[in-house]
């Protein structure tokens, strides 16, 4: 069979700028950052700050699939959206190597121009946390003079949470999701439980993923800034352990003691 030559991509659109350029919004995206201070480590900061934001917005436009295939009762398409919310997680878990070798020199040097902005403020990932079942009422004031996200937020903060979903999936086949009910879904060797029992599993993944990217949170803020209080007036690492050590959707842990 005869070899085909090697054809040269196009480079005559006609138009001002390349196709690529314009779908994805690259002209807009390189213009998003401003470091404030001359601190080469601020533009990191900024940029992983950024793709942290974008890849928030990714996971619960995964995980709100996944709610709305439960609530459909389709195990397979809600499968599915938690396996892609998988690989956003691990870039999300693998974006903390951005900051991994700042030093605490480098981040004190733009520290003071970052004010009271803080991590603690997004809420992309404010979302996330309600989707959990981490709901907390209060936060809703810090969004009180952005209509927008504040209905949005507390849609979600008044809305079922991922496991939520999942129980009343269980609950429509004659299942419970606290630890008993788990613990019989994992020792059934029903076809149907058996399904529910490695959907189980990857809630897990899920889970751990959620922990893994909560202490790679702690650590960087412990290596960077060490016990100082958090610029949004938080208690910096004590407020960060907590959430470290919160297990994601406890009652698929807590079966483990009885298997």
């Amino acid at each position: 069979m005869a070899s085909r030559t090697p054809t040269s991509p196009r480079l005559d659109f006609g138009e001002p700028t390349t196709p690529y350029t314009a779908y994805a919004g690259i002209d807009e995206l390189h213009s998003l950052q401003h470091p404030r201070s001359k601190e080469p480590a601020e533009r990191t900061f900024i940029v992983a700050t950024q793709v942290m934001e974008l890849l928030f917005a990714q996971l619960r436009q995964e995980w709100t699939s996944a709610q709305h295939a439960l609530r459909a009762d389709d195990l397979a398409g809600a499968t599915a959206a938690l396996r892609r919310g998988l690989g956003v997680q691990d870039v999300l878990v693998g974006s903390w190597d951005l900051l991994a070798t700042m030093t605490p020199v480098e981040f004190s040097a733009f520290r003071p121009y970052l004010g009271e902005a803080s991590g603690f403020q997004s809420y992309a990932y404010l979302h996330l946390e309600f989707l959990l079942g981490n709901k907390h009422a209060p936060l809703l004031d810090l969004y009180a003079g952005h209509p927008r996200v504040h209905a949005e937020l507390t849609e979600t903060l008044n809305g079922p949470s991922l496991y939520d979903d999942v129980a009343a999936l269980l609950a429509r086949h004659g299942l419970s999701a606290d630890a008993e009910g788990w613990t019989g879904i994992y020792r059934s060797s029903d076809p149907p439980q058996r399904e529910f029992a490695l959907f189980g599993e990857l809630l897990l993944d899920v889970a751990e993923r959620v922990s893994e990217w909560r202490r790679r949170h702690y650590t960087s803020v412990k290596r960077t800034m060490g016990a100082k209080p958090g610029t949004g007036g938080s208690s910096g690492l004590s407020w960060l352990q907590k959430a470290a050590d919160q297990d994601v959707f406890p009652d698929l842990w807590s079966a483990r003691n009885a298997l």
